[in-house]
């Protein structure tokens, strides 16, 4: 999948020209796209004049940084153990059976992803799943539509 590489260019050219912007430089990209496409990071190493390897070893190293497309909607089901005995496994099934994809996976439209993580550290909220970084709490399975906007 090719980019607009001008949209690119005018993230890099955004930030200082030296190695010390390149997560700031990632995470604008990431923000961008949704992920971080291949030229992306070959055009942030040039830039920025740091090594390819190492920009791919800084992309790879952080969890926040993905090299495959995401959807505009991060979600975020959390199977930590409080999660997991209030029935995140049942809110997960909810939402993969409303979304048609499993987690791990993006919709074919590109609105949707499904990452499952393991504690988000909101215990006494449990069952928890983000949204685009928005906390919802104590989500039961007849409440998933709602919360991903899906009607």
């Amino acid at each position: 999948m090719m980019h607009d590489l001008s949209k690119i260019e005018e993230i890099i050219d955004r930030s200082p020209k030296e190695p010390g912007a390149l997560i700031a430089v990632l995470q604008d990209i990431q923000r961008e796209f949704h992920y971080l496409p291949c030229e992306a990071l070959t055009a942030t190493s040039r830039a920025l004049g740091v090594p390819l390897s190492k920009v791919f070893s800084v992309s790879t190293f952080y969890n926040a940084f993905s090299l495959t497309p995401r959807g505009e909607k991060i979600i975020r089901i959390c199977q930590g153990t409080a999660c997991h005995i209030k029935g995140a496994k049942l809110v997960q099934e909810q939402i993969e059976s409303n979304l048609g994809i499993k987690a791990g996976e993006t919709t074919k439209d590109m609105k949707y992803t499904i990452e499952v993580v393991n504690c988000v550290g909101a215990c006494a909220m449990a069952p928890v799943i983000i949204v685009n970084n928005k906390y919802h709490g104590k989500v039961r399975c007849d409440q998933t539509r709602k919360l991903l906007g899906i009607k």
